[in-house]
């Protein structure tokens, strides 16, 4: 047995409209993926615009990418650093408090290498309160950040992060537990 492209076939996923993808690719285009730094105020708008749900005092910062807004949920007071990707075709739910920093990627699909067809697999991603993906890392379809998780820098989750612990390397490992310093 071979893999054999020619065989895919995603006619199953149906994100939405083709005019609904397309405008929002345009505005995509010029509010988030760009270098300047528009307000999150603006960005917020047209999120909402195109079905997000999103909270209060949330930071958006430039060359944001996101696939589809209408499957994006964000919490109150979370920022979403410069560089992030959010390649939703499934669910992506950010609670309150949840950071996903600078060129953070949310990948919510993939591909099944064990059919020849070499078929779409989308899950969704759930990232609880507290949570940080740290800068360059990478989160795989299905995971799930139990509350004040944390990914280190350019580490990949390929599996549920259990609350109140740092997790490092590809894949990532626990490798302590997270403490908050008190005053």
């Amino acid at each position: 047995m071979k893999t054999d492209l020619s065989t895919y076939n995603n006619s199953w996923y149906q994100p939405g409209s083709k005019l609904k993808r397309m405008l929002w690719y345009v505005t995509s285009l010029i509010f988030f993926e760009g270098g300047w730094n528009m307000s999150s105020g603006l960005k917020i708008f047209w999120l909402k615009r195109f079905g997000a749900t999103i909270g209060e005092g949330v930071v958006i910062k430039p060359k944001v990418t996101i696939k589809y807004p209408w499957k994006l949920s964000i919490g109150n007071h979370c920022w979403i650093g410069e560089g992030v990707w959010i390649d939703n075709l499934d669910q992506v739910t950010l609670e309150d408090h949840v950071c996903v920093s600078q060129g953070a990627l949310l990948l919510c699909g993939n591909h099944n290498y064990k059919t020849p067809s070499f078929d779409l697999m989308i899950a969704p991603i759930y990232l609880k309160e507290g949570s940080w993906v740290g800068a360059k890392s990478s989160v795989a379809p299905g995971v799930i950040f139990e509350s004040h998780a944390v990914l280190s820098m350019g580490s990949v989750a390929t599996t549920k992060l259990e609350a109140y612990s740092i997790y490092s390397g590809n894949p990532a490992v626990k490798v302590k537990t997270r403490q908050f310093n008190t005053p």
